[in-house]
């Protein structure tokens, strides 16, 4: 079997890193790489990653997504937006070309939730090509949700469930920096939590029904919060800066409702540089019920790595799947993928 094709769209932080892992599994060839930041394009996709060629293709950087299209690829590896209103058409082009796509946008793990009329234009899209699309990543994708689910696998009864993730934005590039706040004023912050501009930590409402059309729990109402975390002391992450006294980032809190009562509480404090001011990061899952379960992972799993690594490890299982749109729950568990990626190919 020749080598998997894969072409990553978008190579900031996120889709830089996908390259770089997939540089060191075995099976698996990146045939193409689109960005629009002109300091990339035109450039060797190793030279960008400050990495040697050894025995792989040539791959320029290019700003035309036809042309990339063009080298055949099995997946797409997409790491451009958060919403699945924005990246939409960008999947769509993807799919009618008959690619299947895994997509970084955190609407995406589970985007019934909120674009229900455009989840189901993927779906068709997708199945008229015969070819998948699935959304993913760390959270939502894994810690909050999916995680959540496989662990009241072993309880008989299911009460309430916390999620709670302590975490540190600094892996991440600019893009989620804007989106969470980092390094504005508290009356900046407040006036985007008004006017709705600043998006805080997107994927609460897609976790909490995740969780909830999984276990049978069905979720009418959800609410969340978002309250700035400023910081005393200057910090400075590779894609964010907050000066003492602005916003390091946001706690986030979210709520499912069920029958009236909350049976789902999310809870999410994540910035840049936590240690600097004594926070230690950490996931935490609290399940009432019988029996009851907790979890604790200290320190956290770092969000940059742990989103890198679930888009990669899923392509075979993205390949795998019946045409459609998927998400976490539909398509067997993640997994690092040590071996050869080829061998888990059944079409």
């Amino acid at each position: 079997m020749q080598k998997i094709k894969v072409i990553i769209w978008g190579f900031g932080a996120m889709g830089s890193g996908m390259a770089k892992m997939l540089l060191k599994k075995k099976g698996v060839e990146i045939v193409g790489v689109c960005d629009r930041n002109e300091k990339r394009v035109g450039k060797s996709m190793f030279e960008v990653l400050g990495v040697e060629n050894k025995d792989h293709n040539e791959v320029i950087i290019n700003s035309d997504i036809e042309s990339v299209m063009g080298t055949k690829p099995d997946i797409a590896l997409v790491a451009t937006d958060s919403f699945t209103e924005k990246t939409f058409p960008k999947l769509k082009q993807l799919l009618e070309n008959k690619i299947n796509v895994i997509s970084t946008a955190e609407e995406m793990a589970y985007p019934k939730a909120q674009n229900p009329e455009l989840s189901k234009k993927l779906d068709e899209i997708a199945k008229e090509n015969n070819v998948s699309v699935l959304g993913t990543g760390i959270n939502p994708g894994l810690i909050m949700d999916l995680l959540v689910v496989c662990l009241t696998g072993c309880m008989t009864d299911v009460e309430h469930i916390e999620a709670e993730r302590v975490n540190s934005l600094s892996p991440f590039g600019a893009a989620v920096m804007e989106e969470q706040g980092v390094g504005i004023t508290v009356d900046e912050f407040e006036k985007g939590v008004k006017d709705g501009t600043l998006a805080g930590h997107v994927g609460f409402k897609e976790s909490i029904n995740m969780i909830g059309d999984a276990i049978g729990w069905p979720v009418e109402k959800f609410e969340q919060q978002m309250k700035p975390i400023v910081t005393n002391v200057d910090r400075k992450s590779p894609y964010g800066f907050a000066k003492a006294g602005n916003v390091a980032g946001v706690n986030m809190t979210g709520q499912g409702y069920v029958d009236g009562e909350v049976k789902i509480d999310m809870k999410h404090p994540q910035q840049i540089e936590p240690e600097m001011e004594g926070t230690h990061t950490g996931d935490y899952i609290r399940i009432k019920g019988t029996p009851e379960v907790n979890m604790s992972i200290k320190p956290e799993v770092e969000g940059g790595l742990g989103t890198i690594a679930m888009c990669v490890n899923m392509i075979p299982h993205v390949i795998n799947a019946p045409s459609g749109l998927k998400t976490m729950i539909d398509l067997p568990v993640p997994r690092a993928i040590m071996g050869d990626m080829r061998e888990l190919i059944r079409k």
